[in-house]
C-alpha cells in the first residue's frame, strides 16, 4: 500500500478525519483536502508525527477551480491517484416553506457538486489506475428527511451520479462505491444550515448512541478494499431502506414521526 494515494475530501474533522487516521495506518499516501485550513494544517502534523506521508490542500469542493487544483496537487507530489473519497457535505434543518433558497444552492453545491467536480477532474487518474471513486452519501439519499429537503437532495442525486458513472465504466475496471453510514457520530449536524444559511450550532440529537466516525471509516476501508457496490450501516438504515421498497408509506410516517420527536423540531 506505500505506493497507493488516496484523496480524502471534508477531512479536518468527523469521518473524513477518522478515514485519514484509517489509511495513513494502512501506509497510503494521504491527500487530505477541506476548507478549515487551521485543523487541516494541524490534522496533517499529527498524521507526520505517527510516520503518514500526507499532503494537506486547502479546497473549497463547491469551486471547481478548487477541485482541479486539488488533483492537479496530488498529481504533481504522487504522480498518481488510487482512491477518491468524496466527504465533504453540509447539512440543513428547515422545513421547505421557511427555507432561503440560498441554502439548497448551498447545499447542493457542497455536496452534489463537489462529489461531481472532484471526481470529474480525478476521472482520468482512477481510470489509469483502475481505482475506486467512493461517495459518502446518506441513507437520506434513499428515504428523503422532513426538514432537510437540500441535503436529502443532494444525497439522492450523489446516488444517481455515481449509479452511473459505476454503469458507464463497468468494462474499465473502475470501482464506485457508494457509501451511506446512517446518523454518525460527528460535526454535521453542529455545522447545519438553518432556514437563513445561520449554522445550528448544537446538534438536536443524542450523539453518544450513534456510530463513532471511527467506526464508519473501518467499514468503508473494507468496502474498498473488497470492492462493495454499496456500504449501507447501521441497523435503522439497512431496515430504513429495506422499508422503503416494501411499504413506503408506512416508512413516511414512522419517519416524520421520527424526525418530529428532535428537539426544537422545525415541524
Amino acid at each position: 500500500m506505500k505506493e497507493k494515494v488516496v484523496i480524502i475530501t471534508g477531512a479536518s474533522s468527523g469521518i473524513g478525519k477518522a478515514l485519514a487516521w484509517k489509511y495513513a495506518s494502512e501506509g497510503f499516501k494521504v491527500v487530505i483536502a477541506a476548507r478549515r485550513k487551521e485543523q487541516l494544517q494541524e490534522l496533517a502534523r499529527e498524521l507526520e508525527s505517527e510516520g503518514a506521508e500526507v499532503l494537506a490542500v486547502s479546497a473549497d469542493v463547491s469551486k471547481e477551480d478548487d477541485c482541479r487544483h486539488l488533483i492537479d496537487q496530488t498529481v504533481e507530489n504522487y504522480g498518481r491517484i488510487d482512491i477518491l473519497i468524496n466527504n465533504a457535505g453540509v447539512s440543513m434543518r428547515a422545513v421547505f416553506e421557511d427555507l432561503e433558497l440560498d441554502v439548497l444552492h448551498k447545499v447542493m453545491d457542497i455536496n452534489f457538486w463537489g462529489t461531481v467536480q472532484c471526481t470529474h477532474a480525478a476521472f482520468p487518474y482512477l481510470l489509469k489506475s483502475k481505482g475506486s471513486v467512493v461517495g459518502v452519501s446518506s441513507v437520506a439519499g434513499f428515504q428523503g428527511l422532513p426538514g432537510r429537503t437540500g441535503y436529502s437532495a443532494s444525497k439522492a442525486a450523489i446516488n444517481n451520479f455515481l449509479d452511473v458513472i459505476r454503469q458507464e465504466t463497468q468494462k474499465k475496471g473502475l470501482h464506485v462505491l457508494l457509501a451511506c453510514p446512517g446518523f454518525t457520530s460527528s460535526d454535521i449536524r453542529k455545522t447545519a444550515l438553518l432556514k437563513d444559511g445561520a449554522q445550528q450550532g448544537e446538534t438536536p440529537r443524542n450523539e453518544s448512541k450513534m456510530m463513532s466516525a471511527e467506526e464508519v471509516a473501518e467499514h468503508i476501508y473494507r468496502a474498498v478494499v473488497r470492492r462493495k457496490r454499496t456500504l449501507i450501516l447501521t441497523r435503522v438504515g439497512k431496515m430504513t431502506v429495506m422499508l422503503k421498497k416494501c411499504c413506503p408509506r408506512l416508512l413516511d410516517k414512522i419517519v416524520y414521526k421520527t424526525m418530529a420527536r428532535e428537539p426544537n423540531s422545525p415541524f
